[in-house]
């Protein structure tokens, strides 16, 4: 999975590589690097 360091904050939905169900992605961004980093399952 890839990040965008460019947008500090970020909340998104992303396809699990691996099984295929929807998560949301929320990814705060500061000083290039990632400050936090939290994945919900979608409808579970």
């Amino acid at each position: 999975m890839l990040v965008d360091l460019s947008v500090p904050e970020q909340d998104y939905i992303e396809d699990c590589e691996v099984c295929c169900n929807p998560i949301q992605l929320l990814v705060l961004i500061a000083e290039d690097s990632i400050k936090s980093l939290e994945a919900r399952l979608i409808g579970q």
